[in-house]
């Protein structure tokens, strides 16, 4: 199965469905049916073939959630190009940099940001859009219809990991790759075609491609896509268009606790999120939402979340259980499975292209080195219970060795957490002389007027951890340094955890 006759099925099958309802900044509303956006996508084929793009060409893009993004993303599904999507607050050196690597065709910018784009784009021709655009007056007024019969394993996006540990890698992806993540994820959250995904994430990222979008083509179900994440407006955005499903991650959950608040007529029955919060938030957020959100577990390798928890074990600390058509493993060092409740790495297995991403871009090495087997590594670490349920316990950079002693910040991460003054943290390690390496914490305060009282903190710390897993110092900021999508990116705090020499630093 491709990703081009996944649509073609939902367009032949219910034409006059709804696909996509965008939301601008001005809060205008446009809305198209299955039939009405693939008369657009080929007129964007049309224009783009004009301008140079063929069959097996990439066309860059830098666009905020936009009517344009998709367009071109379908177009591109249709025509047998492939998409490299970039973060469009992206600086110029980032920019230039997929650019170099990928040698697109051509590019769409923002009209708002041209300039930058300009410095990076160098010979690429590209055009500037207006994002909140639905005209689409640049477009030939109609067009051929347009349907390449791809290979399943042709490459249909590079998409660029998100850096958090160092630089990103370009992930491709391919045709049968987005199918399948569309399919095993509209299984796992119960898809329907009267279902409507509420898309406030950024469309460059993997979660609301894979997750949403891809899964709502598979059953021909409808997208209501905002320009932008609002925490005080997701709820009222969710009753506005009738959403009954949504993704988020922790952070934007903890957003919308502290800005949002209950609304009136809210539908969703479910939700996909990923990575911890606490108890009380998870509590509040559910009774907010009217469904108990589900966690998951997923890369933009391993194309679809390969766990997710099942409705009767909604909580906010289990990453799930394995999905639909996925195979995954906690395995020891050794690379041999481990006994329920031992400690070891996650791998997932499946075949690259089809159901695991194809390779990393012009990096044959790191490539091979992210297999054992027929094994993808995924780096991070979990338990798994005797009813196959897994849990997070962090990623193998996460995983201290403090004078010999293992030590998650995941779990550090928790306990901080759950003080009272504290709104975020983030655990990473300092050099230490004696020890080889110590834990030190970053905290963001839940009240910027108040603070945090580092004292009540490392008090805190000091009644709920084992001496090795005691934050050396803590540091309070104002923000946590995030991607677009909210990941911490913790090598920038790596960058500031000095060799610890004081008990507590603010």
């Amino acid at each position: 199965m491709t990703l081009a006759a996944l649509w073609a099925d939902s367009v032949a099958r219910a034409p006059r469905s709804s696909f996509l309802v965008f939301e601008g900044p001005t809060g205008d509303v446009s809305e198209w049916t299955y039939g009405e956006f693939d008369l657009l996508a080929d007129r964007m084929a049309a224009y783009m073939a004009a301008n140079g793009v063929d069959r097996g060409d990439a066309i860059h893009l830098a666009l905020t959630n936009s009517p344009t993004f998709i367009a071109v993303w379908i177009a591109a599904t249709k025509m047998g190009a492939w998409i490299v999507p970039s973060d469009p607050m992206g600086r110029e050196a980032e920019l230039a940099g997929h650019i170099k690597r990928t040698s697109p065709k051509l590019g769409f910018c923002s009209m708002d940001r041209e300039s930058t784009y300009l410095a990076a784009a160098g010979s690429l021709g590209y055009i500037a859009v207006d994002e909140s655009d639905a005209g689409f007056e640049f477009l030939p007024p109609d067009a051929t219809s347009v349907h390449v019969d791809s290979d399943p394993t042709a490459l249909l996006a590079v998409m660029f990991t998100s850096g958090t540990t160092g630089r990103p890698k370009g992930v491709e992806i391919t045709q049968a790759n987005y199918a399948f993540a569309g399919e095993v994820m509209a299984h796992e959250s119960a898809l329907t075609a009267d279902d409507r995904q509420l898309v406030v994430l950024p469309m460059f990222h993997a979660n609301a491609q894979y997750y949403s979008f891809t899964s709502a083509i598979a059953v021909g179900a409808s997208v209501a896509l905002m320009h932008t994440f609002s925490a005080s407006g997701f709820l009222p955005q969710a009753v506005r268009h009738r959403a009954t499903c949504a993704s988020l991650f922790a952070a934007p959950l903890r957003m919308i606790l502290a800005r949002g608040g209950p609304v009136d007529g809210t539908k969703l029955r479910h939700c996909w999120f990923a990575q911890n919060i606490s108890t009380s938030d998870y509590d509040t957020i559910s009774n907010w939402f009217g469904c108990r959100p589900r966690q998951l577990y997923g890369m933009t390798e391993t194309i679809p979340a390969v766990l997710t928890t099942r409705a009767p074990d909604a909580a906010p600390m289990t990453m799930g259980s394995v999905s639909h058509r996925c195979d995954v493993e906690i395995r020891d060092v050794d690379g041999q499975p481990v006994d329920h409740g031992v400690e070891g790495e996650v791998v997932v297995r499946g075949e690259p292209g089809l159901t695991l991403f194809a390779r990393y871009l012009d990096d044959p090495e790191i490539t091979a080195a992210s297999f054992s087997g027929d094994w993808f590594l995924t780096g991070d670490r979990a338990t798994r219970d005797e009813a196959g349920r897994f849990y997070f316990s962090g990623r193998g950079s996460d995983v201290l060795k403090v004078a010999g002693e293992n030590v998650s910040t995941v779990e550090i991460e928790a306990v901080i957490s759950e003080h009272p003054s504290v709104l975020e943290v983030a655990v990473v390690s300092a050099p230490d002389n004696i020890r080889d390496e110590v834990p030190v914490a970053f905290v963001v305060a839940a009240d910027p007027d108040t603070g945090i009282d580092l004292d009540s903190l490392t008090q805190w710390c000091q009644d709920r951890l084992s001496k090795a897993k005691q934050p050396r110092t803590i540091t309070v900021l104002d923000s946590l340094p995030r991607t677009s999508v909210g990941k911490i990116r913790k090598f920038l705090l790596r960058d500031e955890a000095e060799p610890a020499e004081m008990e507590v630093a603010s």
